[in-house]
C-alpha cells in the first residue's frame, strides 16, 4: 500500500467529531498516529471523501437536524476544519479552532442510530484509502471518546 493512501478521516465531524483533548503523540517506540497516517495531505484527502460521503447519506439527511445543517457552501470549510481536527488529535502540527463538539452538534438531535451510520461511513472511507486496521482502531477510539458530546439520546 502506498503511503499517500494511508489516511484517515473522521470525522467526523461531520460532522461528527474528535476528542481534541486526546492527542496521539509518538511513543518511545514509534511515530505518531499522524505520521503513520501519512501527514496532513493524506488526512485532507480522507476528510474530503468523508464529508462528501456523509453529505450524500440519505439516512443521515432524514434527520431534520442533520439535513438542515448540510449546506453545500459550508462543505469546504467543514473539510478544512475536519482536517485540522484530525491532524491535531493524531499528534500533528495543526490546531483546530472550530466549535466544541457539544456546541457544533447540540441542535442536530443526533441519535445512536445516526452515530452508527456515521461510523459505517468512516469505516468505508478508511477502507477506501487503505488505512490499516491498527490505525483505524486508534481513530475509532478517538472518535468514540466524543460520542457523549454529540449523541443527543
Amino acid at each position: 500500500m502506498q503511503k499517500k493512501h494511508r489516511s484517515l478521516a473522521l470525522a467526523l465531524a461531520l460532522l461528527l467529531g474528535l476528542g481534541l483533548s486526546l492527542p496521539a503523540a509518538a511513543d518511545e517506540d514509534g511515530p505518531s498516529l499522524y505520521d503513520r497516517l501519512g501527514g496532513v495531505y493524506n488526512i485532507a484527502a480522507v476528510a474530503d471523501d468523508l464529508i462528501d460521503r456523509l453529505a450524500a447519506n440519505e439516512a443521515l439527511n432524514a434527520n431534520p437536524g442533520i439535513g438542515s445543517a448540510r449546506v453545500p457552501a459550508r462543505f469546504p470549510g467543514l473539510k478544512f476544519q475536519l482536517t485540522a481536527m484530525v491532524c491535531q488529535a493524531t499528534g500533528g502540527p495543526c490546531a483546530y479552532t472550530g466549535k466544541s463538539m457539544t456546541d457544533a452538534h447540540s441542535t442536530m438531535g443526533i441519535t445512536a442510530s445516526d452515530w452508527a451510520i456515521f461510523e459505517a461511513d468512516c469505516k468505508a472511507t478508511f477502507d477506501k484509502f487503505g488505512v490499516p486496521e491498527a490505525e483505524q482502531a486508534e481513530l475509532f477510539a478517538i472518535i468514540g471518546s466524543t460520542k457523549g458530546d454529540i449523541v443527543a439520546e
